[in-house]
């Protein structure tokens, strides 16, 4: 009896590691704050249409969405993370010794990166390098690099405004801080001679230099929710918010971007690639729920679609700058058929 007992824990362990999400009729998604408008409404559009249970959506970062995903296979994870860039090769590494191989990624529009202010201030215009000279740790004087010494933003162009740098921005779990650094702060970087040479010689001290933000008050970590960005601002109006495209064109009424190279982030503008902050929005996908957990395959197909994706989709009435046409079409392919990434190296031959 006692032998029968064993094996009969044994067979039921075994069709439990088979099945890891036996257990839920319900997706489960977490990631970027930037994504969540998007996928809220996809998963509210999803579970109106009757057929499956409408989604759970958490908002986590970027960062913190991709290391709960990573993390294994089962019940006890999500299926899907949503991410305002692209994963890293440290994560891709994670994913596997835990066991998640086969993941299905999904690009699903773009979205820019704004500096905005409230419209009870005057309007922005910087470049790049103002923002690089604003924001980082240290910055070349005289042919040396310091402590930032720049108090005010006049301080660094007499033509900008003498008001004190303050900056609200998201913390090192978000993907738009990430995407901030690569883009806008390595940017800048290079505008400076001195450091347009650091990058030849020493890559690495190079980012080093770029992604390190300054911690003397000027650049103030406001947690991952946009939205608290956003009411920070209208209660400080001599201050700057970094944040997506989306949260700008939902508050349009309270907020004004600033010009980023003379270019204004539009919807056109995002979308023709002229304005220089711009980013790509992922869905990452965990193939081995696909079948166990209902509706995975019919989700990121609604999410691809040209109802909610395309130009004239639900999802461009939230601030999403739609793909291509052709690249959408892509990207509902790989939805549809869910081809997984097959090496390590799909991340890097992809950029």
């Amino acid at each position: 009896m006692r032998k029968l007992l064993t094996g009969s824990l044994l067979v039921v362990g075994l069709c439990a590691a088979a099945t890891p999400a036996a257990a839920r009729d319900q997706i489960r998604i977490v990631g970027s704050s930037t994504v969540f408008p998007f996928a809220t409404a996809v998963a509210e559009q999803f579970g109106r249409a009757g057929k499956f249970k409408t989604p759970i959506v958490e908002s986590t970062g970027s960062g913190g969405g991709i290391k709960l995903f990573c993390a294994g296979v089962g019940v006890e994870h999500p299926d899907i993370t949503n991410s305002s860039r692209r994963l890293k090769q440290s994560e891709m590494d994670t994913c596997k010794q835990n066991g998640v191989k086969d993941i299905v990624e999904i690009k699903i529009g773009f979205d820019g990166i704004v500096l905005a202010n409230s419209k009870q201030s005057k309007p922005f215009g910087l470049t790049k390098e103002q923002i690089f000279r604003a924001l980082a740790k240290q910055v070349p004087v005289d042919g040396k690099l310091v402590a930032n010494p720049y108090k005010a933003w006049s301080d660094i162009d007499p033509s900008l405004p003498k008001l004190k740098i303050e900056v609200l921005g998201p913390p090192p779990t978000s993907g738009t801080r990430d995407a901030f650094l690569e883009l806008a702060m390595e940017g800048g970087a290079k505008a400076v001679p001195m450091l347009a040479e650091l990058e030849k010689s020493d890559k690495d001290k190079f980012v080093e230099i770029a992604h390190s933000l300054r911690e003397d008050g000027a650049y103030v970590e406001a947690g991952e929710n946009d939205n608290l960005i956003v009411q920070k601002l209208e209660a400080n109006p001599k201050a700057l918010g970094i944040f997506g495209y989306s949260f700008l064109d939902q508050n349009a009424d309270k907020l004004q971007a600033a010009k980023v190279g003379g270019v204004e982030p539009t919807f056109d503008e995002i979308a023709s690639g002229k304005y220089g902050i711009s980013r790509s929005l992922y869905v990452y996908l965990k193939k081995a729920h696909v079948g166990v957990v209902p509706g995975l395959k019919e989700y990121v197909g609604e999410f691809t679609s040209a109802r909610a994706a395309g130009p004239e989709g639900y999802l461009a009435d939230k601030g999403l700058i739609p793909l291509p046409d052709a690249e959408r079409k892509q990207s509902e392919s790989v939805a549809s058929s869910l081809t997984p990434l097959s090496s390590l190296d799909d991340v890097a031959a992809k950029k």
